[in-house]
């Protein structure tokens, strides 16, 4: 009697039937391998959802699986992606999810009919706890993070240098309109205003409150101007004592007086010839040299001090003040022609406490600023503290945002800071903290009040939508860049673009 052999199972050998197999096996197996996995209809709503993928859910606020099927994915399942997949047809091979359950590594693919219709998706979670699981490759990772900081740092350090000072020893200008952080509407407005200016070979007056970033716009007004290549000069009228302000703003000739240098001294006008020259604090000058600049602007000539020759210069004023320079003059306390001359292309810069919105992102700023300084991660504010800095006056503006944010990471022994630890720096400050700031969600413009807003350009409103949408997606993720574009589907290079030009 013969043996009987088995014989060796066989592949299919039509393509429809290895297609089937192959999608038959790799889900048996991402279902045997994986943390879990749920799938989703075309409308959005959990269909099923697999044995692994159930011990999550105490944690995400359900204690049965029939309260988490036949809801959408955005109600049971906080900060998914999914309905993007559903959306764009394009799978998400590799991602974060991090939620109140924690933090996974997540794969999103969708699922087709015969038609290549998109009719549901599959959620995979392939690692949970990946600071664990995946620590060899977090640490490649980290380690990569640090040598990229270093060359950022160095690359910084690298433009700073070559922004101030140039071959020839003349100064630079030290920021660009980039440099100046918001996306707020009063934010747009003035940079928009000041890019105008900078086209412009007129005599600019910036107004403002202190600390608001009125130097800042002097420095990217002449990096946008005609006269880039020259010098940027500025100089504090309020910090130079009145006897010496005439020798700084027109130079000393050789010999002029007992101890003056032998070879003379150059003035800021001649320093800033062929460039621009930056009045800061103008309102601050002694009447007794107002009329000597108004001649040298008027005639463009200086005479320094202890000569009788006429230099003549070429150079752009800029200037600023945080005074009322139009009471000053009803006052008598600046002349009227004076005023003229120079408010000629008037900017006036916002203070903090009406571009409110912008607080997230310059605390990023100002952040990653202090980390290259110290040489420390920049700092992460939880969402209470990102609140109550929304909410404070501030009367110091960006500058004294800036020192309560560098305090409380001095003071803190953690990357993390809540409004515990703001509330403790303000208060030694001096400051009562005011109420923290409610999340205000943006008013869509369809259903705004006045119809008369929606008969402006359609790219205006699209314009404006895009930055209330970046702005409230900024607040709702306490300013960290990368999960606002995510939220909003673009790329951070994107996101940096539009907060950088948002016009």
């Amino acid at each position: 009697m013969p043996l009987s052999v088995d014989q060796d199972p066989a592949l299919p050998l039509d393509a429809q039937g290895i297609l089937e197999l192959a999608a038959r096996s790799m889900f048996q197996l991402f279902s045997s391998v994986s943390q879990g996995m749920f799938l989703v209809d075309r409308s959005g709503r959990i269909v099923w959802v697999n044995e692994g993928y159930q011990r999550f859910l105490p944690d995400l606020g359900f204690s049965s699986v029939d309260q988490f099927v036949g809801r959408t994915v955005e109600e049971v399942i906080p900060n998914t992606q999914m309905r993007k997949v559903l959306e764009t047809g394009q799978p998400v091979l590799i991602d974060l999810l991090t939620n109140q359950a924690g933090t996974f590594v997540v794969s999103r693919i969708p699922l087709r009919d015969d038609a290549d219709r998109v009719i549901g998706a599959i959620g995979i979670v392939l690692f949970d706890h990946p600071e664990t699981t995946l620590q060899p490759l977090i640490s490649k990772f980290a380690l990569l993070q640090r040598d990229l900081d270093d060359a950022r740092r160095e690359l910084a350090s690298q433009r700073n240098r070559s922004l101030t000072t140039a071959g020839d020893g003349q100064r630079r200008a030290k920021y660009t309109f980039a440099s100046f952080v918001g996306s707020s509407p009063a934010a747009a407005e003035v940079k928009r205003q000041a890019r105008r200016a900078a086209q412009s070979s007129s005599p600019v007056l910036l107004l403002g409150e202190t600390g608001t970033g009125k130097e800042l716009l002097a420095h990217a007004i002449h990096a946008a101007s005609s006269r880039a290549a020259g010098p940027f000069v500025s100089v504090n009228i309020a910090a130079v004592p009145d006897t010496l302000l005439e020798a700084e703003f027109f130079g000393v000739a050789p010999g002029a007086y007992t101890g003056a240098d032998r070879k003379g001294r150059d003035g800021k006008f001649k320093l800033a010839d062929g460039g621009t020259l930056f009045l800061d604090e103008i309102g601050d000058m002694p009447q007794s040299l107002q009329a000597k600049l108004l001649r040298a602007l008027q005639e463009g000539e200086i005479e320094p001090l202890g000569s009788n020759k006429l230099v003549p210069f070429n150079v752009r004023i800029l200037a600023a003040t945080s005074r009322d320079l139009a009471t000053l003059v009803r006052e008598g306390k600046f002349r009227e022609d004076l005023f003229y001359r120079l408010h000629v292309l008037p900017v006036r810069v916002p203070p903090l406490r009406v571009r409110r919105t912008d607080i997230p992102a310059l605390v990023e700023a100002l952040g990653e600023d202090l980390a290259l300084r110290n040489g420390t991660p920049p700092p992460e504010l939880l969402p209470d503290a990102m609140a109550l800095l929304a909410g404070q006056p501030w009367r110091g503006n960006i500058r004294e945002l800036r020192n309560v944010l560098e305090q409380a990471v001095m003071r803190s022994d953690s990357q993390s800071i809540d409004a515990a630890q703001l509330e403790r720096v303000l208060r030694e400050a001096g400051v009562e903290p005011a109420a923290p700031a409610p999340v205000q969600e943006a008013v869509p413009l369809a259903e705004a009040d006045d119809e008369s807003l929606l008969l402006r350009p359609l790219a205006e409103q699209v314009a404006e939508l895009e930055r209330r949408a970046i702005a409230a997606a900024l607040k709702a993720h306490g300013g960290n860049k990368l999960a606002t574009a995510r939220q909003l589907g673009i790329s951070r290079a994107t996101l940096y673009g539009r907060l950088e030009n948002p016009e």
